[in-house]
């Protein structure tokens, strides 16, 4: 038996549960909102979906109440304000942790033994203040971002060179946010590297785009997307529920690695049952390097503002 828990069923939420639940990848799934009715209504439609779709995973919703989480296995945390046009994933960072301290240790004590999975934003920073009122230890608090980051970067690149992103590999280091390191060097398509098929101007252009992926999509609809997130969320599930080991870029603890401490940052893990089962530790050639410990310092910086809070 599996459980999965979301906190906060606004668009993200419910996208990541409607994916696990045609999945059929765990048996329960708890959503929680504190707006009374919205859970249950999301969970109502999902059990009457399933009657078309053909799939048997239990969905309920509740209003605040977290003792019906209990005991769960996974609880993803979507909660907190959305950005809106013109505000940067560090414009949310008192708000959103205000709520994430609340949410989580709630969490902690209806699920000790839980794997948190964040999604609120500013995420890495988000992470942290969830790894420490959680009192957690490092494997069981992630965050969801190198997925969705790499969903974005695949895709320009297959809409450019119009080939499958099913050819594609791909990886990206670093903050959740404009800073983000995508890595060309680790990019190949049917196994040939990245820089056989496009200059340097072309790649540029591409990495630029995916920074901006975010405000590209909020540009366009007004706040952040949920479609992708949600898919990405699901398949970090999958890969935890099924033990599966996967090779994941994801928000992960550093104490050590790459010479980091005490903090959460995007890095290639091995994903399964434990949650953060080892952080792979790449080589780095300068420009990488250069562009990694930048946006460590941003996201460094805003954890410094966080921790005035705790």
């Amino acid at each position: 038996m599996s459980k999965v828990s979301i906190i906060g069923v606004g668009a993200v939420g419910t996208s990541t549960a409607y994916c696990l639940a045609q999945k059929g990848l765990v048996n329960e799934i708890v959503l929680l909102d504190i707006k009374p009715g919205l859970a249950e209504g999301r969970a109502l439609d999902m059990r009457q979906a399933a009657a078309i779709q053909r799939f048997d995973t239990e969905v309920r919703g509740v209003t605040d109440d977290y003792a019906a989480t209990a005991g769960s296995d996974i609880v993803v945390v979507t909660s907190g304000m959305p950005r809106k046009p013109g505000m940067s994933r560090s414009d949310l960072i008192t708000a959103n942790a205000a709520i994430v301290r609340s949410v989580v240790g709630q969490v902690a004590a209806c699920s000790p033994d839980a794997i948190i999975l964040m999604v609120s934003n500013p995420l890495d920073v988000l992470c942290y203040c969830a790894y420490r009122v959680s009192g957690f230890p490092k494997n069981r608090v992630m965050g969801m971002s190198g997925l969705l980051d790499i969903a974005r970067y695949k895709s320009f690149i297959s809409e450019k060179l119009q080939v499958s992103t099913k050819d594609i590999q791909a990886l990206i280091l670093g903050g959740h946010g404009n800073t983000m390191v995508p890595m060309p060097r680790y990019t190949t398509i049917g196994g040939i590297p990245l820089r056989q098929w496009m200059g340097r101007e072309e790649i540029e252009e591409v990495i630029e785009r995916t920074r901006m992926g975010g405000d590209e999509l909020i540009g366009l609809l007004g706040t952040s997307a949920w479609h992708a997130a949600g898919a990405a969320i699901c398949r970090m599930i999958e890969a935890i529920i099924g033990d599966q080991r996967r090779v994941f870029p994801v928000c992960a603890y550093l104490d050590g690695e790459y010479g980091l401490r005490d903090i959460f940052l995007g890095v290639p893990v091995v994903l399964g049952a434990g949650g953060v089962e080892r952080v792979i530790e790449l080589e780095l050639d300068e420009e990488d390097a250069k562009r990694f410990y930048e946006s460590e310092k941003v996201v460094q910086a805003n954890v410094e503002t966080l921790k005035r809070t705790l």
